[in-house]
């Protein structure tokens, strides 16, 4: 009788272990093709974020062109330029853009811009409106576009279209119509050079000579 129970016992036991030992291995493939089907998941939302953040940096570098871009915006400015520790002029314009990034730097005035040249003793010795300007720093050169509108002391007046004017040469010249007001006449013609200091200048092709009284001109813009 205890040999039998004890069989029994033995038989009851390695019954159990058997089903123990299934129940772990269907808990343990479970477990696997759940951990299998959550790597599986991971790892396509890891390809497909890697393929979204790819695309994004694509769309990006065809869409920013940091070279065209301008490296300074300002707006309502007024501020003295200085050459060599002198002051040359001031500027006021309503916006001004600076591009540094470019194969020919150059500052930008599209909404306009009033210019003043200050002699050595700091006296306004002429001015220069434009309806727009650009400024190419390597040059040193000024191409002021528009309704430009330059004043010379006491009471000269030079209307154009458009005017350049070459710093490194100190001087001022057009291609195009010119008007200019002195004292005594109106001159008018095609082509102009002339000092930027407006003192000594000459029209390339005149037009027209024209003697006026003084009362006559028109009222300085000041």
């Amino acid at each position: 009788m205890r040999c039998g129970s004890s069989n029994a016992r033995s038989n009851d036991a390695s019954g159990l272990l058997i089903r123990h030992i299934r129940t772990q291995n269907d808990i343990g493939m479970r477990v696997m093709r759940k951990t299998g089907l959550s790597m599986a998941v991971t790892m396509a939302l890891v390809i497909a974020a890697g393929s979204c953040t790819q695309e994004t940096k694509v769309d990006i570098s065809r869409s920013l062109n940091p070279a065209g871009m301008p490296s300074m915006v300002t707006h309502n400015i007024s501020t003295l330029i200085s050459d060599s520790g002198v002051t040359q002029y001031k500027i006021v314009a309503p916006v001004w853009y600076v591009y540094d990034e470019v194969d020919t730097p150059y500052w930008l005035f599209p909404k306009g811009l009033y210019l003043q040249k200050y002699d050595p003793k700091f006296n306004v010795v002429a001015t220069v409106a434009a309806d727009s300007a650009r400024f190419f720093k390597m040059q040193k050169l000024w191409r002021l576009e528009g309704n430009v509108e330059m004043t010379k002391a006491p009471k000269d007046l030079f209307l154009s279209e458009r005017v350049f004017w070459d710093q490194r040469r100190a001087r001022l010249y057009s291609d195009t119509f010119i008007h200019i007001e002195n004292e005594t006449h109106i001159l008018e013609g095609t082509g102009f050079e002339s000092n930027e200091r407006l003192t000594k200048y000459r029209i390339l092709h005149p037009s027209g000579i024209f003697p006026v009284e003084r009362d006559n001109l028109k009222p300085d813009p000041k």
